[in-house]
Formats: C-alpha cells, structure tokens, sequence
C-alpha cells in the first residue's frame, strides 16, 4: 500500500521552468532555494550566469526547472516578494522546446556531412511532432577533441554522440568510454585510430551516421543501437 502511495504521488509532479531576474549579489541564490525548499519544490535543474547586455546587465539570471504538485503559483508570489528579484516567469521547459540532443564533434568536413543527415533526419521527425535538436563544434587536436568529447557526459538533455573525423585515439577512447559509462551512446566514423574499437556503432558514411544517430533517439523510429552494438555499417 505505501509503495502504491509513493507511485502515485511521483505521477502528479509537474514539472515547470522558471527564469528568474536578480540582483547579482550574496546570498540571491539561496533566498530562491530556501523558497523552493519551503514550498516542497524539487529542483531538477539549476543555471546561472550574469547579463552582459539589455535592460538587465549585470543581473543574474536563474533558469531553473522543477517538480512540484499544485501547481507553481505560491511558488511565483514568494519569489516577487524578495526585494533582489525583478523579474519572475514561467516558461515551456527546455526539454519541450529543444528536445533530445544530438552531439557531433570532430573534423570541419566531417561533422558537416553527419549535421546534414542529421538535421534532414530531425526535421522528419520534427515535423511529426517530435523535438530533437543537432549540435556540432568541429575541432582538431587529441586534447581538445577529448575534453569535449568528455564534457558530453554534463551537457543537458545529451543523447548520443557521433565522432566524425579521420584519426581519433588515445585520450579520446578514454573519454568516450566515459561518456558510454554515463548511459550516451557514441557512434563513430570509420576512421584511423582506437575510437572506433570503442564507440557503440561504426558507420562509413557521414550523412548515414547522422540519420542512424536521431533514428535511435526518436521515439517513434523502430532503430536501436543496442540491436547492432558492435558493428559497422
């Protein structure tokens, strides 16, 4: 019976964003989380950076998004009762605009030709109403391509990774064994070098990486990399 109970609290959860405006100065941060905490609010996610320009600058800026049952009304009233917050909304969660997130790293030539199976995948889908969204940063150097490689793992709503290069190994391999090991799976690029040995999927063609990439983050695709882990394409 308690276990049902505990179920069926989780179902009612709602799950809100909120941007908030204030000033930049000790203790904002925890006067909003003494808030939350006082209306029984679960912070799910947290962000902050200061303003560089508009009517704000200078400010910081909190995005938060949260659980919370009965609603986030109470929640509002109590923020825009602090002297430091300006400006308190509510927005459409990241999650809802942005969707699932497809990294691609590597090679200039490469990551275009991957992005570009890729987003002609999403915007299939896209358009049935689906949110994925393609992210790239082309790079070259084994320390740049593994520290990026490696910060996959703490990029919000992170998916899958493709590799797209000619010569990837050592350090790299490493960080993409830790981005598999933080449940994102990576497909890689036929290519020189020990990534390969290491990624969840192998594909020779670029465009082909791309579609496989969104086709197994979709939710209405029937592909999945756990059936063909291990092979190339």
């Amino acid at each position: 019976m308690e276990e049902t109970e505990h179920l069926h609290a989780l179902e009612i959860l709602e799950l809100h964003a909120v941007s908030i405006i204030a000033e930049n100065q000790p203790g904002v941060l925890r006067d909003i989380a003494a808030i939350m905490a006082a209306n029984g609010v679960n912070v799910v996610t947290v962000q902050q950076s200061i303003l560089h320009s508009g009517d704000h600058a200078g400010r910081a800026l909190f995005y938060f998004e949260v659980e919370c049952a009965g609603g986030i009304g109470k929640v509002i009233a109590d923020l825009l009762a602090v002297p430091t917050m300006q400006q308190v909304t509510t927005l459409d969660t990241f999650s809802k605009i942005f969707g699932s997130r497809v990294i691609i790293i590597g090679g200039g030539a490469q990551v275009a030709q991957v992005a570009l199976g890729a987003v002609n995948e999403a915007d299939r889908h896209n358009i049935r109403g689906e949110r994925i969204s393609v992210d790239t940063i082309p790079l070259v150097g084994e320390k740049d391509l593994a520290e990026a490689v490696e910060a996959v793992a703490r990029l919000p709503r992170a998916s899958i990774l493709v590799l797209a290069g000619s010569l990837m190994g050592g350090t790299i391999s490493t960080a993409v064994d830790r981005v598999r090991a933080a449940g994102i799976p990576v497909v890689a690029l036929k290519m020189a070098g020990s990534v390969p040995r290491h990624a969840d999927l192998v594909v020779t063609d670029p465009i082909q990486a791309g579609v496989f990439a969104v086709m197994h983050i979709s939710k209405r695709a029937v592909f999945n990399i756990a059936r063909v882990r291990g092979q190339e394409f």
